[in-house]
């Protein structure tokens, strides 16, 4: 199978054909057509992970990107200070594939850490190998992490990630927990067969003092069996979950945050409820992100790509980066349409865009 048969596309612009930028009024910020302004960095920094997540990564893994193509410690820092500095940026979130994977991680934290001003630097990941690497990387400025985690059952685990490692990641779960790394957040992907133990997730991240968030399943797996007609929504969660715990109040800490938030028996947990698909929050997105080869996506379901890569390693100065990053977020679609009879699913799945 080719890069493009498991959603690794080449570059869908030009460096020298950017975006138009017809309209644009003449500001600092990463803005749109549509008013938003993207002030949330997501950077994929390896296409590797260490599961195969079914809704996320095919049985044999994505096809390796050369280490070349990949963008160095020092391009990533460059990029985050471009963002934070000249572009508004405030939060920096690390993502894969799984950051882990990645050897120089705590030489990337610390690069951009040292040019992200006030900027929060966080990492998704799903904690395997994370008690080994925790006290590196937090000394590099790591200062929030979500850990992706579906089910607490481990033959479940195992089903759904190809591998039996449910110990390891609750192995990196404890290390983040006991390294200071709090509100530590627990990312869990909704799926069919995992619906019945999702009442017991929620029991466990309660027990354990994590703040559990479901989100619904979108159309970004590598192996295309999502169907909107067979997907796990909000309301069916929340009907399975209210068979056990009251849930109350719904309500969003900030506009722009994807996750609703619910009170548990009265509070003051919460859980989270991210419903991308039933209940989309598109019209408040704020996120902008770099793939591991160094491209602008502007919106997870659109395949337009600006490359920054060519412009780092072609002698470009900071303001052309930054003026080629505005113009790729003038563009970004409205939203990710999936509710429409013309929807297209994108070419590249979660795991080659980063989550």
């Amino acid at each position: 199978m080719t890069r493009l048969d498991l959603g690794i596309p080449g570059l869908r612009r030009d460096p020298a054909a950017p975006p138009s930028t017809v309209g644009r009024p003449d500001v600092p910020g990463l803005v749109d057509r549509f008013g938003r302004q993207a002030r949330d960095l997501r950077v994929s920094i390896t296409e590797k992970c260490s599961l195969r997540c079914t809704y996320c990564m095919p049985e044999a893994g994505l096809p390796a990107i050369a280490r070349d193509d990949l963008l160095s410690a020092v391009e990533i820092a460059r990029l985050v200070h471009i963002a934070v500095r000249d572009l508004g940026v405030h939060d920096i979130r690390f993502t894969g594939g799984e950051p882990l994977m990645r050897a120089d991680l705590a030489e990337i934290l610390a690069r951009s850490s040292a040019v992200a001003g006030g900027a929060s630097i966080s990492m998704t990941t799903n904690g395997i190998g994370l008690d080994h690497r925790i006290r590196e990387l937090v000394d590099a400025g790591l200062t929030r992490i979500n850990i992706s985690l579906d089910t607490v059952d481990r033959d479940h685990f195992a089903r759904l990630t190809r591998r039996d490692r449910l110990p390891a990641v609750f192995a990196g779960i404890r290390a983040a927990k006991e390294a200071g790394l709090t509100p530590l957040k627990i990312n869990a992907v909704l799926m069919r067969d995992t619906l019945a133990g999702a009442a017991d997730l929620l029991a466990w991240s309660l027990e354990n003092g994590v703040r559990l968030r479901f989100i619904e399943q979108m159309p970004l797996d590598a192996d295309e069996a999502w169907a909107r007609d067979n997907m796990v929504d909000a309301a069916e969660l929340l009907d399975v979950l209210g068979g056990r715990f009251e849930l109350s109040r719904p309500h969003r800490d900030d506009p722009s945050a994807p996750a609703e938030e619910w009170l548990v028996d009265g509070g003051p947990a919460t859980v989270g409820v991210i419903a991308s698909v039933t209940r989309s929050f598109c019209e408040a997105c704020d996120r902008t992100r770099i793939t591991a080869e160094g491209t602008v996506r502007s919106c997870l379901f659109g395949d337009e790509e600006t490359d920054l890569r060519g412009l780092l390693r072609g002698g470009a100065d900071d303001r052309d980066i930054a003026d080629r990053w505005r113009a790729a977020m003038w563009v970004k679609q409205a939203g990710h349409g999936m509710g429409r009879t013309d929807f297209v699913r994108p070419k590249r799945s979660m795991g080659a865009i980063g989550g």
